[in-house]
């Protein structure tokens, strides 16, 4: 009993200093404290985005102009300038130079022409999310640091295309710097047709590789060929990308297409018409004779999963299906391009012995060869010339083309001996 008056009065006394030490703990604040504790409210608290910036690893000037040459698209135009330049099937050993010169000069004068887009359009990227990570944006680079390059770049660039190349390869290169940074960017917030206007600068490219491997032959038909592939890809290409983006697109106020209607049914018409341009390229480079019966054929299969995919947002013009169109002409442009370096004609005719073009032509015919036992058409063609070029479908296509020619010439003549006789 008396142990259980112990713990009891021992409880009671633990309650009593509770009490007693809860309620001095919540007294309240003295005339000081609160002087203390309302100076400290001006402190600045760090935000979650300030420190998210800080965090975040500074980029280095290197890495920032990279960005601001925009490198990746660069790349892309060098390859299309490579590939121009290989295709004419000069002496590559001999044009090394030449050669090296025209890479270097182009992929300057784009970089030139990117980073005045920048400059110009600093405003605007730095409203749309895609572009809210470029350099000038986040003053990783400065107006006049961004200026001092792009101008750099330009002269230098136009300066090694005209004393490494030739006066038509430097201006076209000088062109491009002015389409590009100049018209199509003016045009970019204020028409749609800005980018039937940025797809002229994409086709230069190629033709630039051309003329510098030819000495200047700027409308050669393989020429001409290859501008007009690469503008009318760039069509299925960035309209597919500004669909997706249409959003971020009018946040930064600029005349899209997809942006200046709803439901993007013209920008389906857009894209399912360029792709349909682009599938008879192949067949207009066979009737020119540039290439070879067979690019033709391989046309019809590089050609029809574009069509599909095309097809395909036409009918239900959803982000996935834009997407699908992009990813297409991210392959298919290379695609095409070996395919028209592997059937061009120009590995047929005789030149003078080069290292490097010996090798590239040993190799194109090698692939040929290889091709040759897997294709029905050569197998053919092998074991019966005449009944093989007859069952041919580029040859029979040719033959009707010929004939439609030949009617439409007598029908003209008709119609014109028909006008001259009624004036009599």
């Amino acid at each position: 009993m008396s142990l259980l008056l112990v713990v009891r009065s021992r409880s009671t006394s633990l309650a009593t200093r509770s009490r007693r030490y809860v309620t001095s703990s919540f007294r309240p604040f003295s005339s000081t404290e609160r002087a203390i504790a309302s100076s400290t409210d001006d402190l600045p608290v760090p935000s979650t985005d300030e420190e998210a910036k800080k965090s975040r690893q500074t980029p280095t000037k290197l890495k920032s102009y990279l960005d601001l040459a925009k490198a990746k698209l660069s790349a892309l135009v060098v390859t299309t300038t490579a590939a121009g330049f290989v295709a004419a099937g000069t002496p590559l050993s001999e044009q090394a130079t030449v050669a090296a010169c025209c890479v270097v000069g182009t992929a300057l004068c784009s970089s030139s022409a990117a980073a005045w887009n920048q400059i110009l359009e600093r405003d605007r990227d730095a409203q749309m999310k895609r572009t809210q990570q470029r350099p000038l944006v986040q003053h990783h680079l400065s107006v006049s640091e961004a200026s001092i390059a792009a101008t750099a770049w330009g002269v230098t660039g136009t300066g090694l295309l005209y004393f490494g190349t030739d006066p038509v390869t430097a201006m076209l290169g000088l062109s491009n710097i002015g389409l590009y940074a100049g018209l199509y960017t003016y045009m970019k917030p204020r028409s749609i047709y800005n980018t039937w206007v940025g797809a002229i600068v994409g086709a230069i490219p190629p033709v630039m590789g051309w003329t510098a491997a030819t000495g200047g032959s700027l409308l050669d038909m393989d020429a001409m060929i290859l501008g007009t592939t690469l503008y009318l890809w760039q069509m299925p290409h960035f309209f597919a990308l500004s669909f997706m983006h249409r959003v971020d697109y009018k946040r930064g106020g600029f005349a899209m297409l997809p942006v200046l209607e709803n439901d993007g049914d013209r920008t389906s018409q857009v894209v399912m018409r360029y792709a349909a341009y682009l599938a008879a390229v192949p067949l207009a480079a066979t009737y020119a004779g540039v290439t070879s019966s067979m690019f033709a054929l391989e046309g019809v299969a590089l050609n029809s999963y574009a069509l599909y995919v095309a097809h395909k947002f036409r009918q239900e013009r959803t982000n996935a299906n834009a997407r699908k169109v992009f990813l297409t002409s991210l392959w298919y442009l290379p695609s095409w391009l070996v395919l028209f370096l592997l059937h061009s004609k120009v590995w047929d005719e005789e030149h003078d012995r080069d290292v490097l073009r010996d090798a590239i032509a040993d190799t194109v015919h090698k692939i040929r060869a290889q091709g040759r036992q897997l294709c029905i058409h050569e197998n053919a063609v092998a074991q019966n010339p005449v009944v093989g070029e007859e069952k041919c479908p580029v040859t029979l296509t040719r033959k009707t083309s010929a004939v439609v020619q030949q009617a439409t010439k007598a029908m003209s003549t008709e119609l014109k001996n028909h006008s001259e006789r009624n004036r009599q």
